[in-house]
């Protein structure tokens, strides 16, 4: 009889704390999404739709920081360094995240340990794009004529090691043909000296080269992706056009600091995953050039790894180093 007075005395005091263990996360303040990039790219682009559809759903400002530096080393250590409580969020490229590491541009952090992924955000295509003095119109012509002339074209990139440089290289590789490597300190200047002939062919994103494509000052000759591109859709993919093995994608995802509790984790992907499910942010995200698309944090964590092992294969296949 004492043990059932005392578990009935004690039932009171447990129902409190069950119920508060039943309760979804919600966060009481302001939070923020740091973008590795400056403002205006596609990354920050697509973080910023997202921060603005989290602000509706989480009922709380949701606010970009853009910290730049370091190839986006600046901004992915501020996170990891953040109080793992929740209120800081990355939006981690697939260049930060499994291509600079082998490279040597996150000597202070360590992605794969000190950073969790929420979920997939958008993801973009890269397209071939040449001089118009170039006389390939497809990309078999392409393909042809540069093997033809090795050596003798130049690839405009953002910069060594960026995604560009990279992506290129992975083609370069699967294709057979060699081309000398101009970088640039970001893809305005590249797709200037593109426009202008001083080199020949550049691998850029549909967002930042579809109105010189749409102007015929360049031609795009082929888009990287598994499908078709909405702004592009007679371009061909690589796949269609024999080089399946150069297929890819750059990607943006939600990340936040590892320790960050489990709960605020689980409210905050479910969070982000509605908001790429959202009709108005679907059509936003379309009209950067980004393709909004989300998916679980095991599925995300899976991926992840598969392409940090790829990335890193191809870097040290191709001797690719960051002086």
């Amino acid at each position: 009889m004492l043990l059932n007075r005392r578990s009935l005395l004690a039932a009171p005091a447990l129902l409190p704390l069950a119920a508060r263990a039943q309760t979804p996360w919600q966060p009481t303040r302001q939070l923020r999404i740091i973008v590795p990039f400056s403002p205006g790219g596609s990354t920050d682009v697509g973080g910023r739709i997202i921060a603005e559809r989290l602000t509706e759903t989480l009922g709380q400002p949701v606010v970009v920081e853009n910290r730049t530096g370091a190839g986006g080393g600046v901004g992915v250590e501020a996170a990891a360094r953040s109080p793992a409580d929740g209120y800081t969020m990355l939006v981690a490229t697939n260049g930060v995240m499994t291509q600079a590491p082998h490279l040597g541009l996150m000597r202070t952090v360590d992605v794969r340990r000190e950073l969790t992924y929420l979920s997939k955000i958008f993801t973009t295509d890269v397209i071939v794009v040449v001089h118009p003095s170039i006389p390939a119109q497809t990309l078999q012509e392409f393909v042809a004529y540069v093997r033809a002339r090795p050596g003798q074209l130049s690839f405009a990139t953002s910069g060594v090691g960026s995604g560009t440089h990279i992506f290129t290289e992975l083609f370069m590789a699967v294709t057979g043909t060699q081309m000398v490597h101009v970088p640039y300190r970001g893809s305005g200047q590249a797709m200037a000296d593109l426009v202008n002939g001083t080199v020949q062919v550049m691998l850029d994103q549909p967002a930042s080269s579809i109105g010189q494509v749409r102007q015929r000052m360049i031609r795009a000759l082929a888009t990287s992706g598994p499908e078709r591109i909405a702004v592009l859709p007679d371009l061909p993919t690589f796949r269609e056009a024999g080089f399946g093995e150069a297929t890819v994608q750059s990607w943006g995802s939600i990340a936040v600091p590892t320790g960050t509790p489990q709960a605020a984790q689980e409210r905050l992907a479910a969070a982000v995953r509605e908001a790429v499910s959202n009709p108005g942010v679907i059509s936003r995200m379309a009209a950067a050039g980004l393709v909004a698309v989300g998916n679980t944090q095991a599925e995300m964590t899976q991926f992840a790894g598969q392409e940090f092992e790829r990335w890193g294969q191809v870097i040290r296949a191709r001797n690719i180093r960051v002086d």
